[in-house]
């Protein structure tokens, strides 16, 4: 039986037997307090051009990233942050350490060949596998190191914002407002994998960079001297020529490589979009397939998979265009940097001012060093994904900005959630409810419901009744006045397309609760009781049940859901739109009959209904948001508290010039 200490419709559950990712590969769940707060979004100035707008926001969104970001580092983070960067610091130093290990090993070896050195040689050729084999392992644990901080910093940095994306429901809120916050999904995976990847690895590299150019200048200044060049009849000397050609061979390539690659980033930002929007579309036709299949239409979703994949394939043209021109740089400085410090110590080895083992210390400490100033040459194309990947996540961390602060702020007005007072299980006080943007869908509705009403929503299509039962379940923050439940009543929801999560047969019928929180004979019993005994002996089964079950009887499984968690309050949003009539109207009666002391709040179109409610309520659409126009009993009784809503109703009516509605406790 369902534990009692647990309320199932506040808490997920996980599928029995489902394994636990070990603790070392995850960062703590950061509190979403701990997030420090977002920076206020700065007002455009009269006088800025778009494109001084359009740079504005771009700005603001990787501040916006790295605000949430480095709170990995604080004391409110992880606390494997430190150690993890400065263990990865310590290995980068001792890899240079190797590596100019290695470049002296070089000269002596050449040294060593040259005057023809048999046990010199010898003895440096039994001297290398340990300096190889300590460098591997050095890059080895480096590589260790910095995946595992990768793997931590998305680790924390995703779970606070799948934290904040699913408080209050805004997850769902989302899909109601506008800005760029499309395919959250995809921004939350793929956009988050490389958007804390990517700076781990180059934090990493311009260290190792920096430090491997500090370290082989001081080489080439040392071995190249000065060079002196007759020119005219006059001796030019250029004091370390060798340092002052690597960095003018970096200059060049540096420059060229941003000018050539100044539209990567745009490039990138929009190529990211596009494939997003394709996965999207595919995970649309894939989610309604059977809708597409019964229609036909195919030919029509081909269409528009094929405008969107056209999309794709322009912008990756755009990007190869942007690879080729970087390549052209990039390849041609990989072919040049090692025969530039040849040529340029030849003079002085052919004159005798300069070893063999000096020229090809050189010629190793030159590539080394070029490599380090080059780095921007090697890693533009990342850095632009990078930028791009970032501000699609810092895109969806302001559109949740947004909404945090609508729930601070009372600009748009919230709708308050209260405690009923009296015998009442709900009351809707001054209720309005609002879009986004402040219009009114629904104004002013008072009602009070006592326990075990039974009411019906009623109204003309586009009268806000499913957005009333939204605010009512708290999923539509948006309006004005007050919900009021008893808090000590479980509310449970079923919408007309019931959710069926992913998993056995067992897991669909108990969520939200978790799987093993039923028995197998108790799910079974009321799989009979809604009309899907058919499937009892595949309860523990793993299969698509979203796909697999009809919409009728994903309805159905909705129905034993409520059996089984047995809640106060049951909103029902077009629940049984469809099943049959007859398959309606056994389940309703089976409803009633297996939890007659709950409340139930239903919204529907079918006249059939009104036979199992004792009340009704109905809504017209108006201008400046729908308004209650009628509250009458379905089932005589006594008079009530409604009569104070009974003479709103008809004062609102008569300021209207509508007729008056029928009093309390009329029939239909």
């Amino acid at each position: 039986m369902r534990d009692d200490d647990v309320d199932p419709t506040k808490t997920g559950g996980t599928r029995s037997g489902d394994d636990v990712n070990p603790v070392h590969d995850q960062a703590p769940t950061p509190d979403v307090a701990d997030i420090d707060p977002p920076p206020d979004i700065p007002k455009p100035e009269d006088d800025m051009t778009p494109e001084e707008v359009e740079a504005a926001r771009k700005s603001y969104l990787l501040k916006r990233f790295w605000i949430s970001a480095r709170g990995y580092w604080t004391r409110r983070g992880d606390t494997l942050a430190w150690p993890l960067s400065i263990g990865l610091l310590a290995l980068i130093g001792l890899n240079v350490g190797f590596q100019y290990g290695i470049n002296v090993w070089n000269r002596g070896l050449f040294d060593a060949i040259e005057k023809r050195d048999a046990p010199t040689v010898y003895f440096l050729g039994a001297l290398f596998p340990p300096l190889v084999l300590g460098s591997v392992a050095l890059v080895t644990i480096q590589v260790y190191m910095r995946m595992k901080m990768q793997r931590r910093w998305r680790s924390w940095l995703t779970k606070a914002l799948i934290g904040r994306w699913l408080a209050s429901g805004r997850y769902y809120q989302l899909n109601l407002i506008g800005g760029d916050h499309k395919n959250p999904e995809a921004r939350i995976s793929e956009d988050m994998r490389i958007a804390t990847e990517s700076p781990v690895d180059f934090v990493a590299g311009v260290i190792a960079a920096f430090v491997s150019a500090s370290t082989f200048i001081v080489v080439l200044w040392m071995i190249g001297g000065a060079l002196s060049l007759p020119i005219a009849g006059t001796v030019i000397t250029i004091p370390g020529f060798l340092v002052v050609t690597a960095v003018l061979y970096a200059v060049i390539t540096s420059t060229s490589i941003a000018y050539i690659g100044r539209h990567f980033v745009k490039v990138s930002e929009a190529k990211n979009q596009v494939e997003a929007e394709f996965r999207y579309t595919l995970t649309r036709v894939r989610e309604n397939g059977e809708s597409i299949a019964l229609l036909g239409g195919e030919d029509e979703e081909r269409n528009d998979l094929d405008k969107t994949f056209g999309n794709v394939l322009h912008q990756w043209a755009l990007l190869a265009r942007q690879y080729m021109r970087t390549t052209l740089v990039s390849h041609g400085s990989m072919l040049i940097a090692p025969v530039v410090p040849v040529l340029l110590c030849a003079p002085k080895f052919l004159d005798g001012s300069m070893s063999l083992g000096q020229v090809m210390q050189a010629a190793s400490a030159f590539t080394i060093v070029q490599s380090a100033f080059g780095w921007l040459v090697d890693n533009y194309p990342r850095l632009a994904d990078w930028n791009a990947c970032a501000r699609r996540v810092a895109s969806l961390m302001m559109s949740i900005d947004g909404l945090e602060r609508a729930e601070q702020s009372d600009a748009l007005g919230r709708i308050k959630r209260g405690e009923t007072e009296g015998d009442a299980i709900l009351s809707l006080n001054d209720l309005s409810v609002s879009l986004g943007d402040g219009t009114a869908v629904v104004k002013e509705t008072e009602v009070e419901i006592q326990p075990g009403e039974r009411v019906l929503v009623a109204g003309e299509s586009g009268s806000g009744k499913s957005t009333l039962v939204r605010a009512i379940a708290g999923l539509w923050p948006w309006g004005d006045g007050a919900v009021n439940f008893r808090p000590d009543k479980r509310l449970f929801m079923l919408p007309q397309r019931p959710y069926i999560p992913s998993g056995t047969l067992r897991r669909a019928v108990t969520y939200p609760a978790g799987a093993d929180t039923w028995t197998v004979e108790e799910i079974g019993g009321v799989l009979d009781q809604v009309g899907l005994g058919h499937l009892k002996e595949r309860i523990e089964d793993e299969a698509p049940w979203d796909q697999t079950l009809s919409g009728g009887e994903k309805q159905r499984l909705a129905f034993a859901r409520l059996l089984l968690h047995d809640p106060d309050i049951i909103v029902l949003d077009e629940a049984t739109s469809a099943l049959d009539e007859k398959s309606q109207d056994r389940l309703m009666e089976m409803l009633i009959a297996e939890l007659p002391k709950a409340t139930i709040l239903s919204v529907g179109h079918r006249v059939e209904l009104e036979a199992f409610h004792s009340r009704k309520i109905t809504l017209e659409k108006r201008d400046g948001g729908a308004r209650l126009v009628s509250d009458v009993d379905l089932i005589p009784r006594k008079k009530k508290k409604r009569n104070v809503l009974s003479r709103l109703v008809r004062h609102r009516s008569r300021r209207s010039g509508g007729e008056t509605p029928e009093p309390d406790g009329a029939e239909q």
